[in-house]
């Protein structure tokens, strides 16, 4: 690993462990550069990886100050609504339904949800403010044919309790696919970035009812920084 990589990993488990707390100052450049044993532009490099991976906010003049960096446990192999994961976790949060509409489905958008073509789907644009700041984006797409009369009200609330609660929906599984995507313009616009911040963690999922019919295909992108996604992994015997 270059010097540069084990400075970064040795701040980032210094910040982790509370060595360095929040709203404190990093050592400066040139301390840094005598404990590492190595050139100022080589602290530089390490200390621009670190912002960019949401840890620390440099200060021209001032120098690098550790933010929060308290995330939520987002799990990755669960099919969890939002506000089930709200309940559990115990967070702050509001919903705000930025789109509600009906679309129907052209080739582009049979290829992307995996719906039928030619059908009419629910499209549903949701931001979700965590502890004040908003940090999710919600996009989604449910089959008209399955959903019923869904409104913007129940979107704003639960859509998952409306299906399995008045429609008697068997909600079962969905496939996932996960990716770091570059900020973009709708992100700046809608979420509350850190000024540093250049990824989001985008979580693709097409969902099933338990007749393998699929209903829904979302877009979740979430700020990097506010949560850490998880799975337990068991070993496979062969």
């Amino acid at each position: 690993m270059k010097k540069y990589g084990i400075i970064v990993t040795d701040l980032e488990q210094k910040i982790f462990k509370d060595i360095y707390k929040e709203n404190e100052l990093l050592p400066s450049e040139h301390e840094l550069s005598k404990i590492y044993d190595c050139s100022r532009a080589t602290v530089r490099q390490a200390l621009k990886i670190v912002e960019e991976n949401g840890l620390i906010q440099r200060r021209h003049g001032y120098g690098s100050i550790v933010i929060s960096h308290e995330k939520l446990l987002f799990p990755i192999s669960g099919l969890t609504s939002f506000k089930e994961l709200q309940t559990s976790l115990g967070f702050q949060s509001k919903t705000e339904v930025i789109i509600f509409g009906e679309i129907n489905i052209d080739e582009q958008m049979a290829k992307m949800t995996g719906f039928p073509l030619d059908s009419v789907a629910y499209h549903i644009l949701r931001r979700r403010q965590i502890d004040g700041k908003f940090a999710v984006l919600d996009r989604d797409f449910l089959r008209k044919d399955i959903a019923g009369d869904l409104t913007k009200e129940i979107s704003q609330n639960s859509i998952y309790e409306y299906l399995e609660n008045t429609l008697n929906l068997d909600i079962a599984y969905a496939q996932k696919e996960i990716t770091i995507d570059l900020v973009c313009e709708e992100d700046h616009e809608l979420l509350d970035l850190n000024q540093q911040d250049r990824h989001i963690v985008s979580v693709k999922s097409h969902v099933y009812l338990a007749n393998n019919t699929q209903f829904q295909y979302t877009e979740s992108r979430h700020q990097v920084d506010k949560f850490r996604f998880t799975e337990i992994a068991r070993r496979q015997k062969r």
